[in-house]
């Protein structure tokens, strides 16, 4: 395995951290949150001319033929400047799913229109309850007839609002955990579908409780057999739990240079306060966080590409330490910057709040642990958890 970054890989980052610095900037970001969605349509077009959309989508599908250490560059360096955009949801999640659960046809369809930036897709995962997923699916799928019928409340559905397509997890009665997961791909339109957006901690994620009366779907929009979908999914969730990971660490460090930066200028007592010792322990201790959690998402991005039976394992372990490092960083950076810090007027509040909210989604660090524990248990035992 190959633990560092190539020197294509680099001109990726590169080139990702030019674009957003002219056109992710903290003023860009701001008129961002006013605008419907949520997010800035003409960046997010940028992103689909330039290849970002389908730069880990297989070239038969329309896509660059990268991998996930790619595609969490760019997650990374969108972290870094908190760019409010459909692609995590659309790329980082809807497109695994896809993946992993489609079967050629639908691969060819859906992947090709999200490599080409003309679709955003939002994920519909889980109740009102939060639990993660598979956990959580609260969505029921019934038969009726040759069709079937979507009923039930999906909660905090990333860019629901603004999406064109909706992948809905649904269950079939009485089923728990992984068994009787089916995916149904539903437009946002359709007939007994409401979306009703939240007004988030978080306000550069906007999220939304889609609501579904019986909406009829028919066979050809499940992916794969009904059902039958349990595993693919938590495959498909490692994956994007590694890039929100990937993420958390560009937001970390962010953090860092911004603090920093403030250190070294801020003046008391006649002398910056960068020069404080418990200034510097706290300043240290973000960085220590940040380099551990850099090891720990490149580490599990190449797993993705290279290592797949250790994608569940990786996958928490990034998730669970990058999120723990992020809120850490953030609440290190607020205390660092003083009153400042609070106002709106500043940007760390974003960070804060980002951190807080990224934490939770698709499993707390917490939970993430306790998958661990019941994965290294069940190893001992030689069966399988995940």
């Amino acid at each position: 395995m190959q633990f560092a970054h190539s020197e294509e890989q680099q001109l990726i980052r590169e080139s990702a951290r030019t674009l957003l610095s002219e056109r992710a900037g903290s003023a860009q970001l701001r008129a961002t949150l006013d605008q419907p969605g949520g997010y800035d349509r003409q960046l997010w077009s940028t992103m689909g001319e330039l290849g970002w959309t389908g730069l880990a989508i297989p070239q038969a599908y329309g896509g660059a033929g990268l991998g996930w250490v790619e595609l969490c560059i760019l997650q990374e360096e969108q972290g870094r400047c908190l760019v409010a955009s459909p692609f995590f949801a659309t790329c980082a999640l809807a497109a695994p799913l896809i993946a992993a659960c489609g079967d050629e046809a639908q691969r060819a369809s859906l992947l090709r229109q999200i490599a080409s930036g003309g679709m955003r897709v939002g994920c519909a995962l889980i109740g009102s309850d939060g639990r993660p997923p598979c956990d959580g699916v609260a969505v029921v799928l019934e038969g009726r007839g040759a069709d079937f019928s979507v009923t039930g409340v999906s909660d905090f559905v990333i860019h629901g609002d603004s999406a064109d397509l909706l992948l809905v997890l649904a269950r079939t009665p009485g089923s728990q955990g992984t068994d009787g997961i089916s995916v149904a791909v539903i437009p946002a339109g359709a007939p007994g579908v409401k979306v009703h957006p939240h007004v988030m901690l978080d306000l550069t994620r906007p999220m939304s409780r889609v609501e579904f009366a019986g909406v009829v779907v028919g066979r050809d929009q499940l992916l794969g057999e009904p059902g039958m979908a349990g595993r693919a999914v938590e495959e498909a969730l490692g994956l994007a739990r590694i890039a929100l990971a990937s993420e958390a660490l560009g937001g970390a460090e962010r953090l860092l240079e911004m603090t920093t930066a403030y250190a070294k200028e801020r003046v008391q007592f006649g002398r910056p306060i960068g020069t404080f010792q418990a200034i510097k322990h706290r300043l240290a201790d973000m960085m220590i966080a940040v380099e551990a959690a850099r090891s720990a998402a490149w580490y599990a991005a190449s797993v993705a590409d290279e290592r797949h039976e250790e994608l569940a394992e990786a996958a928490a372990i990034a998730k669970s330490y990058c999120c723990d490092a992020f809120f850490d960083c953030a609440a290190n950076a607020i205390q660092l910057h003083g009153g400042i810090g609070f106002t709106w007027e500043h940007d760390v509040h974003f960070y804060f709040k980002r951190a807080r909210a990224t934490a939770t989604l698709l499993g707390s660090p917490g939970w993430q642990r306790e998958r661990l524990v019941r994965h290294f248990a069940a190893g001992a035992a030689s069966t399988p958890v995940f």
